[in-house]
């Protein structure tokens, strides 16, 4: 019996030794919030001044310094994707130098100092990564085999070979063609062996050209003999049959495909003027992501902030400082 009123007992004090820390707790929270509200009662006027200060410059810096994104759509030609990844790199990291010199000598580009960043990313496009080429399907095949198809479409080793990327570079204020896109586009498209390759392909390509023609020539030779014919045949009242699998079906067959593939040739030449093709350009993209554009309300927090922490250094140097004395 005496156990149990002494565990009963027990428990009363714990229970009372929880809640009085739970009020203490809270007690601690009130106090410091009612030294803060006696801080800025105190110093309202500094907190006043600052807030008014550090609205003012963000206002001045929201409006002087701006932050434009601009993005290009390129294509490289003749195998040169990972020649145009190197570029760009080597590009990223002079500007991360800050190599004013190369960037504007090199590369050629005028206001170096609002240059900011470049970037290159590839543009996930399947499809136009498997139109007309079945070796293509066959290997995304094999490769989602073992591994999510996502995966695979997303890793550099597929990635780097969709025919289109996007270039996207950063400049404080705006910009145009003449002065920024013109200039690393010439640099990217400067290469002595990728000029010789694209001299190569494109007589490769005119030489194809000139042989469908010369084909093509000869079928329609060939159809236009029987049409002679047959309209010979129709006059002297003979009917004549041809199958559907007939060698004359597969000469019609074969001009159709070779036109097409004329069609294609002549869209190759339009695509294959550069070693690092430009599609499309959208330039001067106002950019609001993280700090950009938000000055006017981020520097009156941070001035106030930083007053607040010297203030509470200040009186943790005093207390400090008095108990050292005594």
């Amino acid at each position: 019996m005496s156990t149990n009123t002494q565990n009963d007992d027990n428990q009363e004090i714990d229970l009372s030794q929880i809640s009085r820390k739970i009020g203490d707790f809270f007690e601690g929270i009130a106090t410091k919030i009612f030294r803060v509200i006696l801080f800025f009662k105190r110093n309202i006027i500094w907190v006043g001044i600052l807030f008014v200060l550090g609205a003012g410059l963000g206002f001045y810096l929201d409006k002087t310094t701006k932050v434009y994104e601009h993005q290009i759509i390129v294509t490289p030609n003749f195998g040169s994707v990972d020649y145009l990844y190197a570029k760009i790199e080597l590009l990223e990291s002079k500007i991360k130098d800050s190599d004013t010199i190369f960037l504007k000598e090199v590369v050629g580009i005028k206001d170096t100092k609002k240059f900011k960043d470049i970037e290159i990313e590839p543009i996930a496009d399947v499809y136009k990564f498997i139109e007309n080429k079945e070796q293509n399907f066959e290997l995304i095949k094999l490769m989602s085999e073992d591994g999510d198809i996502k995966k695979v479409l997303s890793e550099s080793l597929t990635s780097k070979n969709y025919p289109y990327h996007l270039l996207k570079f950063v400049t404080l204020n705006e910009t145009d063609y003449e002065k920024t896109v013109s200039p690393i586009l010439n640099y990217l498209n400067k290469s002595d062996y990728y000029s010789l390759i694209q001299k190569e392909y494109l007589n490769n390509v005119k030489i194809k050209m000139a042989e469908n023609d010369s084909i093509i020539g000869q079928i329609n030779g060939v159809l236009n003999a029987f049409s002679s014919n047959v309209n010979g045949s129709q006059k002297s009242d003979k009917l004549v049959y041809y199958n559907e699998n007939s060698q004359l079906n597969d000469v019609i067959k074969t001009k159709d495909q070779l036109v097409y593939e004329q069609g294609q040739h002549r869209i190759s030449l339009v695509n294959l003027d550069k070693i690092v093709k430009n599609n499309s350009e959208v330039l001067n993209i106002k950019n609001t992501v993280s700090i950009n554009g938000k000055m006017k309300l981020i520097l009156p927090i941070l001035f106030i902030s930083i007053f607040v922490l010297v203030g509470y250094f200040k009186s943790f140097y005093k207390k400090q400082m008095a108990k050292h004395n005594a």
